[in-house]
């Protein structure tokens, strides 16, 4: 069980680097005007896919550490705060037909929504100074 403790502790960095990746390209096309390409596709999916394999973890402690342990409060508050997150980074794909500029626009509030909603359920968790 440490291991796979060890492995959601860790994967938040991925999903921090795929974010920060995201922000930018984002960013840059909707004040550039560019087309969302390939590219851009491949970073929203890595994003909110990583966000599956991190709730997907998260879930299996909650249920393998709740039987051992418990569920106190806080662990419940962090798992649906966490699933609320990895829904959230899913809607990108409401703007799947949408023009260039709003789909950029969109997909970089997304993420950005993504992250504020991860804060907040990181901030769940006793002991913890955020990041």
């Amino acid at each position: 069980m440490s291991f796979l403790l060890l492995t959601h502790s860790h994967l938040r960095w991925l999903i921090l680097i795929a974010a920060l990746a995201a922000i930018l390209k984002f960013a840059w096309g909707w004040l550039r005007g560019g087309t969302f390409q390939r590219l851009d596709r491949v970073l929203a999916s890595s994003f909110s896919g990583l966000m599956d394999l991190q709730a997907l973890l998260g879930l299996i402690l909650l249920i393998w550490g709740g039987a051992l342990g418990g569920f106190p409060m806080y662990r419940i508050e962090h798992t649906v705060t966490m699933i609320i997150a990895a829904v959230v980074a899913h809607l990108h794909v409401l703007w799947k037909n949408a023009d260039d500029k709003r789909r950029f626009r969109n997909s970089l509030f997304i993420v950005l929504d993504t992250l504020i909603v991860v804060y907040i359920g990181v901030a769940r968790l006793p002991g913890v100074r955020g990041w």
